[in-house]
């Protein structure tokens, strides 16, 4: 063919190297253009098998889908919705934003408060400051009552309840546990049996519950000067000192309570006079007298 310069030869050697073009020789036959859609442009090319463009975008593809935004909208409201019921419902049990009131204490505070309940005889002014109807914080009245040296000194009597025990050989986890719950149930009957007597009698008063376990908690400060002076000196010392600070939370319970018990005959500066402020008395008196006698039933046993 190559000898005689033939037109169909030619043509015969056209077709053959049309048909050896690379672009045409492809491993699926009957594929008629070139995919494409995978390719950005002529650099990717050669990667078209390789990349992978919707399966490499599915996370951020399901993120931009309508519902999907709506279904977190929703799960982020019904949690919202959810803390707001609980810190509501909480409230009306624990309040929480009354708490702060009663821990807003500094050193100078408890310094005095702690001399007031040592040594109450000298003060002369009982009445809590109010500001626009509101109590003062602590921190800026002596008066006022807080939660912080109750707590400090519930857990200080535990512990020199503790060292009592085991400066006498009787120390173990499980008395040290009782000696703690038996403190508190006794805390929480007082505070309900004042409640109780303040529901029978009709007082009037700005009483809380929380002013109630303050000023019941108070007599820890006592119980351990009591035993810490038992420790010391003995038993002498421990009914010595325990005598003075049950006279002083004895006086502090009177003249604080007074002032808020028997408030309209106080405010007014009369007599207390007729059978309902005769039993308003006898509560005052009746509340204060049980402090000595729970700071003796929970500290007695502790020296020897």
């Amino acid at each position: 063919v190559s000898n005689y310069p033939n037109p169909l030869g030619i043509c015969i050697l056209e077709s053959n190297v049309r048909m050896r073009n690379p672009a045409m020789d492809s491993s699926e036959p009957g594929q008629l253009f070139d995919d494409t859609s995978t390719s950005a442009g002529p650099q990717g090319a050669g990667h078209s098998g390789l990349d992978k463009g919707p399966v490499a975008y599915t996370g951020q593809t399901v993120l931009s889908d309508p519902m999907s935004n709506l279904a977190m909208a929703y799960g982020s409201s019904l949690a919202s919705q959810g803390k707001e019921m609980m810190d509501k419902n909480l409230d009306r049990f624990i309040p929480v934003s009354k708490l702060k009131y009663y821990f807003a204490v500094d050193t100078l505070y408890v310094g005095k408060k702690l001399g007031l309940l040592v040594f109450p005889y000298m003060h002369e002014n009982w009445e809590v400051c109010y500001q626009q109807d509101t109590p003062v914080a602590p921190r800026f009245d002596v008066n006022a009552p807080d939660l912080y040296i109750p707590a400090m000194a519930f857990i200080t009597y535990i512990l020199v309840a503790g060292l009592a025990l085991g400066t006498q050989n009787r120390f173990s986890p499980e008395f040290l546990g009782m000696q703690a719950s038996s403190a508190l149930v006794w805390l929480i009957i007082e505070v309900l049996a004042v409640l109780l007597s303040l529901y029978l009698v009709t007082v009037n008063t700005d009483l809380t519950t929380i002013d109630l376990v303050a000023f019941s908690g108070y007599k820890y400060v006592g119980m351990i000067v009591g035993v810490l002076a038992g420790l010391l000196f003995g038993k002498t010392g421990y009914y010595l000192a325990l005598l003075w600070c049950c006279a002083s939370i004895f006086v502090f319970m009177i003249r604080t309570l007074r002032l808020k018990i028997l408030s309209e005959a106080a405010a007014e500066g009369m007599i207390v006079r007729g059978a309902k402020n005769q039993l308003r008395m006898y509560l005052t008196m009746a509340i204060a007298a049980a402090q000595p006698v729970f700071m003796y039933w929970l500290t007695f046993h502790l020296v020897r």
